[in-house]
């Protein structure tokens, strides 16, 4: 497995592209992009990402031209991925499923078509058809939850854990999660789905407080979840009870973490950016002629109050 580790191995890769010279000559490569609409902070920072990044290839190459489709859902997903090989025709497809199941069979479509695919984060659920992979590190995600909920409990205590979707990176997180608590006296009294959702965050959180009396730590996996969470603690006022462990490198969290807010003690980096990351590594297949099949894992480091400082961007997005 191919370990990416900083954004700048991707700039350094782009600049190499450069140093081959813009003004080749090359007949024009459509790239669709596929991602989920901005339903929540997360995929809110993909559309800001995926647009930045299309931006700044369009305008370096002439011969190349981004198209950004945003889906509802599913269904709708695999409609625009239709409409992105029959009618804007194009060379290769950098996609961010909504969910991995439904989409992987529409996606094996677009590849039989001969069109390079690049699956970005929620992986589909046969990783054959993919030409390249590119996500943060999901089961590492799932890892250093598991550290730090078992050093900070003393390896026992009772936990909630909500997940985000039926996805294989979700599965990756919570199997991971799971295989390193099993032998201490961590109990976890439940874990649902919150559909990487702040609202959904809210209503599963409300369930686990109704139903449980003792709870001495969540794991909500994700920073919009983590905020529902935020909001139902601070509703069923017990907040003193227990410690939040997200996800994703919200610059809200981030900021209460670099504040040593008790409630929300670390964060686990998850950058939306990473779809900036694969658009442009598909850009260098038909730009520089390089290499770039394969698995690119993106580190997903522990955020601190000792660290916090230097994953706190207060003008992104997300």
């Amino acid at each position: 497995m191919k370990m990416l580790t900083k954004h700048i191995v991707v700039a350094s890769l782009y600049a190499a592209s450069l140093a081959c010279g813009t003004a080749k000559a090359q007949e024009t490569v459509k790239i669709g992009v596929s991602v989920p609409s901005a339903d929540h902070g997360w995929t809110g920072g993909i559309d800001f990402f995926a647009q930045e990044s299309k931006q700044r290839l369009e305008s370096t190459y002439k011969n190349l031209q981004v198209i950004v489709k945003t889906a509802t859902g599913p269904s709708d997903q695999a409609n625009s991925l239709e409409d992105l090989v029959a009618t804007q025709q194009i060379t290769a497809l950098v996609i961010l499923p909504y969910e991995s199941a439904p989409l992987t069979d529409p996606v094996r479509e677009v590849k039989r078509k001969g069109v390079f695919v690049t699956v970005v984060d929620r992986a589909l659920a046969d990783n054959t058809i993919q030409d390249l992979y590119v996500a943060g590190n999901n089961p590492g995600m799932g890892k250093i939850a598991a550290q730090y909920i078992i050093q900070r409990l003393g390896g026992k205590g009772d936990i909630v854990v909500l997940r985000g979707l039926p996805t294989v990176i979700d599965n990756q997180r919570f199997d991971t999660f799971m295989s390193l608590i099993k032998d201490t006296q961590i109990k976890v009294l439940d874990s649902k789905y919150a559909n990487w959702n702040r609202d959904d965050g809210f209503k599963v959180m409300q369930d686990f407080l109704t139903r449980f009396p003792k709870i001495d730590a969540v794991w909500a996996q994700d920073d919009d979840i983590a905020l529902g969470v935020l909001d139902a603690l601070r509703q069923a006022k017990r907040e003193k009870e227990m410690f939040v462990v997200g996800g994703g490198g919200m610059k809200e969290v981030i900021k209460r973490v670099q504040n040593k807010d008790t409630l929300v003690p670390v964060d686990i980096v998850y950058s939306p950016s990473m779809i900036a990351n694969a658009i442009e590594l598909t850009a260098l297949h038909y730009t520089a002629k390089l290499p770039i099949n394969g698995t690119y894992i993106l580190d997903s480091p522990l955020v601190t109050p000792e660290n916090a400082a230097q994953y706190y961007f207060p003008n992104s997005p997300f």
